[in-house]
């Protein structure tokens, strides 16, 4: 039976307004690409991955980089977690998901750094990022740059927060890699992650990932993310035990998709990954200082990796000395024999410095000269500037009387016995001093030195005056510092621990 031309009209409309529909609807479960990657945190090792290494809209996993710097800046001293942020109009002006900031407001960088690592909000991402190098496009280079020396070279940031832009794009196989280093590299704000809900000053905010938080034994991050482009992705990680493993899916076609697929590819992580496994945690990458209009700086301890970018020049910071002088080199020009070349990170400055210092007690000598790090790196493809030095006038002792006799000289060989070693066997209790630390057992005496020598040289600020001592026993060599207050012991320990050093608390003797 043939259609009426107004039940024909109308069944046309009805099928266009169907079409008009699935136009309008989230294209993500259709359209975006999947892709997986699955990593035993401790050694960086791959159990699993699918389209890994395809560039793909990594969404609001951006939000780690951006929070990475951050602590970064923090932990440098470029800005304070109670620093004021005064919040731009593009910032406040950035679509949900977003804290609710309104341009011109002021907010302790605490607060939006809760609101991007808990809710995911855009708009303090986008704050982040301007108070840190004063547009999003000077902080998007900054963000390219860290993620280059962190070994992530797929990757290619144009914003602090994750919203779809042309070249925004990441892969699964980077996003795990900044996830460990965030795992490992903040340990003292990871925390953050896993927190159902949080302040954030103008508003308490709730976790856009407490879902899988809830569902998945272990698990304490890391980030979600989602746009039409991206689909629902996450990079997430869980720990059973001693064994920790990261998973990161781009492209889930809706939130409990995504988490259930996380979820398999986490318990085959721990199904796959050893149970023995030595820790290895990832190197951090050089702090690079960015403001508008100016050029990448990074400032990290000589011997870091030169990061490409823009041709160098120093940002100088007021109110801090501009200049350091480094000690002429010792005849024979540098690196010659019994010259010490201080470079990499803190503490491997600190693993150079008791290498020589154990050497050279072995050897009954000290290191002839050392070159004082300045602690700047040019960010650039050419080599460092040279260091401007200071002429010094080299002044000659005056040379030793004739009639002096020295008491070696005056004394017969065998008319005094040779001195024995002074051995410290207490300690003194006066002002409290009555507590130490231990960082670890040994399998010898000089391991547990060499230890105790690159601890005090990279935390001096808590161990200043205490003593080194080696206890011997049945099963090692403790290596401890004694001589310390308990509260200078615990501060000492919470600030060893943070950068993944065993430590922990013990009295004096009695």
């Amino acid at each position: 039976m043939p259609l009426s031309p107004v039940r024909t009209a109308r069944l046309g409309l009805l099928i266009l307004f169907m079409l008009f529909a699935a136009l309008l609807a989230p294209s993500a479960a259709r359209s975006a690409p999947y892709a997986a990657l699955v990593m035993d945190a401790r050694t960086g090792e791959v159990l699993f991955e699918q389209n890994a290494d395809t560039r793909l809209h990594p969404a609001s996993l951006t939000k780690m980089m951006t929070l990475y710097i951050a602590f970064q800046a923090v932990q440098r001293g470029e800005i304070s977690l109670d620093t004021e942020v005064v919040i731009t109009s593009d910032a406040a002006a950035m679509p949900p998901s977003k804290l609710g900031l309104r341009s011109g407001q002021s907010i302790r960088l605490r607060y939006l750094i809760r609101a991007a690592a808990v809710r995911s909000a855009n708009d303090a991402a986008t704050a982040i990022g301007v108070a840190l190098a004063g547009s999003q496009e000077a902080f998007a280079r900054r963000m390219n740059a860290t993620a280059r020396a962190m070994g992530m070279n797929s990757t290619t940031f144009i914003n602090m927060n994750g919203l779809t832009a042309e070249g925004h794009l990441s892969t699964a196989r980077d996003m795990s890699v900044l996830g460990r280093h965030m795992v490992y590299d903040f340990p003292q704000y990871y925390n953050l992650f896993s927190r159902r809900t949080a302040d954030a000053g103008i508003a308490t905010v709730s976790n856009t990932n407490r879902r899988f938080l809830d569902s998945y034994p272990g698990a304490d991050g890391i980030k979600t993310g989602f746009t039409n482009a991206a689909g629902y992705n996450l990079t997430a990680s869980a720990q059973h035990g001693n064994v920790r493993i990261i998973a990161t899916v781009f492209g889930g076609t809706s939130t409990a998709q995504r988490n259930q697929k996380v979820s398999e590819l986490l318990d085959l992580g721990f199904s796959r990954a050893p149970g023995n496994a030595r820790l290895n945690r990832p190197e951090p990458p050089p702090a690079v200082t960015l403001r508008e209009g100016a050029d990448l700086v990074a400032t990290a301890p000589p011997g870091a990796p030169v990061v490409e970018g823009a041709a160098a020049r120093t940002i100088r910071v007021s109110g801090i000395i501009n200049r350091s002088l480094r000690p002429l080199a010792r005849p024979g020009g540098p690196g010659g024999a019994g010259t010490l070349v201080a470079s990499g990170s803190p503490d491997a400055v600190a693993e150079a410095l008791a290498d020589a210092i154990i050497s050279a007690a072995s050897a009954g000598s000290g290191p002839d000269a050392a070159a004082a790090p300045d602690g700047t790196l040019v960010v650039a493809g050419s080599a460092l500037a040279p260091t401007e030095l200071a002429p010094v006038e080299a002044t000659p002792p005056p040379a030793r009387p004739a009639e002096l006799i020295m008491t070696a000289e005056a004394i017969e060989p065998g008319d005094v016995p040779e001195a024995e070693p002074e051995i410290v066997t207490r300690l003194s209790t006066s002002g409290g001093h009555t507590w130490g630390i231990n960082v670890g057992r040994y399998n010898s005496r000089g391991e547990a030195e060499r230890v105790l020598i690159r601890v005090a040289l990279a935390e001096t600020v808590t161990l200043e005056g205490s003593l080194r001592r080696v206890v011997q026993g049945s099963t090692g060599y403790d290596a401890n510092f004694m001589g310390l207050t308990r509260e200078g012991a615990d501060l000492a320990c919470r600030r060893l621990q943070a950068r993944g050093t065993t430590c922990f608390m013990i009295g004096a003797e009695s």
